[in-house]
């Protein structure tokens, strides 16, 4: 009964959108959702017009030689008066517009997109994170698997120094929960001696090294948090089938059993509420964002505890077949969204398991049907 609830609701909102999706959008109809192939002339004639989309061509225009994009005076004024890169909204602005360049079909040799690339490596630790890009300059797991998923979407190899260095150190901070924590800020900081204490003062601490010494494994009583590891699952999806994907998949069940749960760390969308809000672009955390890595984890029909989030996201759709984030419609969005479920629901209706991860170049990564 689900599937068949699925596929009816995916083939009649296909039909909807693609009569007024922008090329981008119609470009993943057509090879995601309908399965067609990239030497189909629908998806070719989409793939032309993408490249001529007017947001696609304005962000390679403002991409400079050095791999960054502008940004505000008040912002960059903030991000110079701090601990230096990444540190700031270069980082976080680069990694948003690179992700939408994927989602425009962007080849990596476009514009100076390998500068942005290179750069984002440049600024990672011996240890294999990068850190920041919050001023304390403590490593985000989940800004990590961002940037990880960017990487590989633009065709970096795993076997790539860098991209290995990421992905092992993702891999080693695994927590025995099978989630990720903000090392520091979601462990350490629960202790009672700093529990009371401002989160400024405490950062200032750890920065000049006079707290505690830090041991991850110290803290295992503390539960994981499921917005950071959804954030770092991210980035492992798109790690080939065959490496650690029972380190992979152990993280999706983490976030199986927590879906729809209170996160039990306040500072990362504690309420509940944040797992039914439709959120867009999906590098925020939600109920979607979850389910769009998970399906790449290989969870579908016969993992019975997907059954109840996918209904939920069933249910989300209103009665013209798109999917809203608010009440108020934004035309070009709600068009995102939309495909972004459709493409969920598909995968999880055809039951394909994982997709294998190929090593493979270029734009279309994300063509990948074993």
């Amino acid at each position: 009964m689900l599937k068949r609830d699925i596929n009816r609701a995916v083939e009649q909102s296909t039909r909807r959108l693609f009569k007024v999706a922008v090329p981008p959008v119609k470009f993943w109809l057509l090879t995601y959702v309908m399965g067609k192939g990239i030497e189909d002339h629908e998806v070719q004639k989409a793939l032309e017009e993408t490249k001529k989309y007017g947001p696609r061509v304005k962000l390679l225009d403002k991409l400079r030689e050095d791999g960054t994009w502008p940004i505000s005076s008040q912002r960059k004024a903030e991000e110079n008066a701090g601990p230096g890169p990444p540190y700031g909204w270069t980082y976080i602005t680069m990694l948003r517009n690179l992700f939408w360049l994927i989602e425009y079909c962007a080849d990596p040799d476009e514009g100076y997109i390998e500068e942005s690339l290179d750069k984002i490596l440049s600024w990672q630790d011996d240890e294999g994170f990068i850190k920041g890009p919050m001023d304390d300059m403590i490593p985000r797991p989940h800004y990590n698997g961002f940037a990880l998923a960017v990487l590989r979407g633009f065709g970096r190899k795993r076997t790539e120094p860098g991209i290995s260095r990421i992905a092992d150190w993702l891999f080693r901070s695994q927590r025995a929960d099978g989630g990720w924590n903000i090392p520091y800020l979601q462990d350490m900081r629960y202790l009672p001696e700093y529990k009371s204490m401002k989160l400024g003062k405490f950062k200032e601490m750890v920065s000049q090294g006079k707290t505690v010494e830090y041991a991850a494994e110290d803290y295992d009583h503390i539960p994981s948090c499921y917005w950071t590891t959804v954030g770092v699952l991210r980035g492992l999806g798109w790690i080939p089938s065959h490496e650690r994907i029972n380190d992979s998949r152990r993280g999706g069940s983490f976030v199986l059993n927590g879906f729809f749960k209170r996160n039990y760390h306040p500072g990362f969308y504690k309420s509940e509420i944040n797992w039914r809000v439709l959120k867009f672009p999906t590098y925020y955390g939600s109920g979607l964002t979850a389910l769009d890595s998970l399906v790449y984890l290989g969870f579908g029909p016969e993992e019975h505890r997907m059954e109840m989030p996918i209904r939920w996201l069933l249910s989300a759709r209103a009665k013209d077949g798109f999917w809203y984030q608010t009440e108020r419609p934004h035309a070009l969005n709600d068009q995102w969204l939309t495909v972004v479920t459709l493409c969920v629901l598909s995968f999880y209706s055809r039951d394909r398991g994982q997709w294998a991860m190929s090593e493979t170049e270029g734009p279309l990564y994300q063509l990948r049907v074993q």
